[in-house]
């Protein structure tokens, strides 16, 4: 499966050129809705129930929902469906999909996906269901608007976020939560000296993620073209100080015992289990979680606090970035789907569903209309730390680096940075040495997309 999502950055735009040549010749269910998400757990169910309550309004429609157990494992089916013809209706693309998504054509030469905004044509409402898409809240309109427009549908919205164990803290006379990388060893030096210290004191998963905000937050750029926002990107660097500062770090904390790895390359479940089972005395992972972990913890006996991600204390800061997801729909649909797939794209983001999503969760409420119902119900008074994320995410300076990058075989580079990672941590290969080989890779790996796709 790594291999396969190693070849993935290339293979959803280029396999799409000639694929999309298995179509079937049976009559088309315009009622059919078809939706492919990223989760097998409580937000697949959440996305089923929203479903069945669209689909019982309009019942012209059927919502079919499938989910799938990892954005990447996603992504891969995507590229085979495609391939023979059969994309759905709506896909759930991650972030870092976002340039692939934007390339991708069908066996014409056409975009595989429709612009939403395109689709939605300036109306105000669709079969009934107002458009959400002009409430869109900043931080994902930064990121998702390319060349003036949303490509997609912004829904799960999140950030990295901290979480600490207040008895740990308590125990180890650390006062608050750290806020700076420079704080979080001190708290680790204090906690692992305790009688009774947990096996290590800090986990989070090897995913590219966390060394591109932490790169992020200091201004630095992963590409050229600002970020590939001002024109395509052309050249990766993974060589900056910027970057090498965070993998130096992480690999200080990994030597001296402080740092948990499970072992296993984009594992998100083995650092939040260890959290959760007082294994480790801080959390790092997405705001995505921040509802699981606080009820678990709580569940187990102790408080989860949550806090902004550390910064390093001598460096500037530009922002955090967004993670998650938007709703991709394909280009070519009837007329009568394509309404229906957008009109559920609204359902699913109305304030009261946007709300609810953001309760289930801990992803940001993805429009200020669900921010001001939160606020009217006084959720945030009684679960301060549901509002940490969108708080984090408003301090952004709306640079390229707080955007986030635009890149092409970002799902194949983002693999070749996990492995550079686990060779540090697993065996002792020097930061800078091993990203100069990783550096190249991805160069190489961007190199080969775009000569699919400049000019």
């Amino acid at each position: 499966m790594r291999r396969a999502r190693a070849i993935a950055g290339c293979a959803l735009a280029a396999l799409l050129v000639t694929g999309l040549t298995a179509c079937s010749d049976e009559p088309e269910d315009e009622g059919a809705i078809d939706v492919w998400i990223g989760f097998t757990d409580y937000r697949l169910d959440w996305a089923k129930e929203r479903a069945a309550e669209f689909t019982e309004k309009h019942p012209e429609f059927t919502v079919n929902v499938q989910g799938y157990e990892s954005y990447e494992v996603l992504f891969d089916a995507l590229t085979a469906a495609s391939q023979q013809g059969e994309p759905p209706t709506i896909v759930q693309n991650f972030e870092a999909a976002t340039q692939e998504s934007r390339d991708a054509v069908n066996a014409d030469g056409e975009p595989l996906f429709a612009s939403v905004e395109d689709a939605i044509g300036g109306r105000d409402e669709i079969l009934g269901e107002p458009v959400v898409l002009d409430d869109v809240v900043d931080a994902a309109r930064s990121y998702y608007t390319v060349d003036g427009e949303f490509s997609s549908m912004p829904w799960n919205t999140s950030t990295t976020l901290f979480y600490s164990n207040s008895t740990y803290l308590e125990a180890a006379g650390v006062d608050a939560p750290p806020q700076t990388w420079e704080d979080v060893t001190a708290a680790c030096d204090k906690i692992m000296a305790l009688d009774d210290a947990p096996a290590n004191c800090i986990s989070w998963p090897n995913h590219s993620w966390f060394p591109e905000q932490v790169l992020a937050e200091q201004g630095g750029l992963l590409a050229d073209q600002d970020n590939g926002r001002s024109g395509r990107a052309e050249n990766v660097d993974l060589t900056s100080p910027e970057w090498l500062s965070f993998i130096e770090y992480w690999k200080e904390l990994n030597d001296s015992g402080h740092y948990y790895y499970s072992g296993v390359q984009e594992d998100w479940d083995g650092p939040k289990n260890a959290f959760g089972g007082q294994e480790v005395a801080f959390l790092l992972t997405s705001s995505g979680d921040a509802t699981s972990v606080v009820t678990e913890a709580e569940a187990t006996g102790f408080e989860a606090q949550v806090s902004r991600m550390p910064v390093f204390a001598d460096k500037p800061y530009s922002g955090n970035l967004i993670g998650g997801a938007t709703l991709w729909l394909v280009d070519g649909l009837p007329e009568n789907t394509r309404d229906g797939a957008l009109a559920f794209m609204q359902y699913l983001n109305n304030p009261e569903n946007a709300a609810d999503w953001h309760k289930t969760t801990g992803y940001i409420p993805i429009t200020n209309s669900a921010i001001e119902l939160l606020e009217t119900e006084g959720w945030f008074e009684e679960n301060p730390y549901q509002q940490v994320a969108t708080d984090q995410l408003a301090l952004s300076d709306g640079s390229p680096a707080a955007s986030g990058v635009l890149l092409g075989s970002f799902v194949a580079i983002r693999a070749e940075i996990t492995k550079a990672v686990e060779d540090i941590l697993t065996s002792g290969a020097d930061p800078a040495t091993r990203f100069e080989e990783a550096d190249a890779a991805a160069q190489q790996l961007l190199d080969e997309y775009n000569s699919l796709y400049s000019g």
